[in-house]
């Protein structure tokens, strides 16, 4: 074994180890021992930051490769319109799940479950719209370790199974959060499922983000849109108020829907290909 392949697997192990240790036994702690919700965002921030501690170990003491690939110049002038898909597409995909939704008659088209916030549904939307721009900063915790180091230290050349393998290892990452009292499945093998498919396909929607606008921070703003506007509107309108009440395991495969058709497109579309993630490298390596 080369020592350069022999220093990437020990990254990744160290990687992995560091993400997972960490952020297992926080959640644990937290939970069992000092009776913490993990349902409480504050309770959450420090699992946020974990896999980019990981990665910026890794990356600086461990394999010393330095952070040249990691996305980290924000490149708005460049990519200004793949700012413009990571902000607006998490809501264009929870739209099309309560389209999905209502035309196979599992939901009544109804915004009153919004009026719980206390402001119209409009300024609803609009103030998560804000927040995500907000919390992009929090999200890069995730996407600089999962999509910037893991994605690219696997299946060295195949983009579309470093990508999977990427999703799968992230979904692994939060299943204790299911047993933890954080997500509730009413059948938890089958929530895990669908939660893992859900994490899959996220995965491919962000790492198209990654390869091509040369940034990480694009897919640090889609994921922050996928969790407080994509899963926090949909969990809402489909699972409270008169016109939804859905358990969260057929809210997930609603959502998987239009994720599914938009993943499928960028795969079989040749958006993940080699050819063209190494094409993007190169731009992003001269600007």
């Amino acid at each position: 074994m080369s020592a350069s392949l022999l220093a990437r697997h020990k990254g990744l192990a160290v990687f992995l180890l560091i993400s997972f240790g960490a952020t297992w036994g926080y959640q644990f702690f937290a939970r069992l021992v000092l009776d913490w919700s993990l349902v409480n965002p504050l309770a959450q921030l420090p699992m946020a930051f974990l896999p980019a501690i990981a990665a910026f170990v890794v990356r600086r003491w461990v394999t010393r490769e330095g952070f040249a690939d990691a996305g980290l110049k924000p490149r708005l002038r460049k990519a200004w319109w793949h700012y413009l898909v990571a902000w607006l597409a998490p809501l264009a995909i929870a739209v099309a799940t309560c389209v999905v939704a209502a035309a196979t008659g599992l939901w009544t088209p109804d915004l009153s479950a919004l009026d719980g916030f206390g402001i119209p549904w409009w300024a609803v939307i609009l103030g998560l719209q804000a927040l995500v721009i907000v919390l992009i900063p929090i999200y890069w915790g995730e996407e600089f370790g999962w999509t910037s180091y893991l994605r690219l230290r696997i299946y060295r050349g195949r983009p579309v199974a470093a990508t999977v393998a990427t999703g799968l290892i992230w979904a692994v990452w939060h299943y204790p959060l299911a047993f933890l009292g954080y997500a509730e499945y009413s059948n938890v093998a089958l929530g895990l499922l669908v939660w893992t498919a859900s994490f899959l396909l996220q995965e491919i929607m962000l790492s198209w983000l990654r390869i091509r606008s040369g940034t990480i921070w694009t897919a640090s703003l889609a994921h922050a849109g996928n969790n407080m506007v994509l899963s926090l509107l949909t969990a809402t309108l489909l699972t409270a108020g008169e016109g939804g009440e859905l358990d969260a395991i057929v809210v997930t495969l609603l959502m998987l829907v239009p994720m599914g058709a938009l993943c499928l497109w960028i795969v079989l579309s040749g958006q993940l290909s080699a050819r063209k993630e190494a094409s993007a490298r190169l731009t992003e390596s001269r600007v």
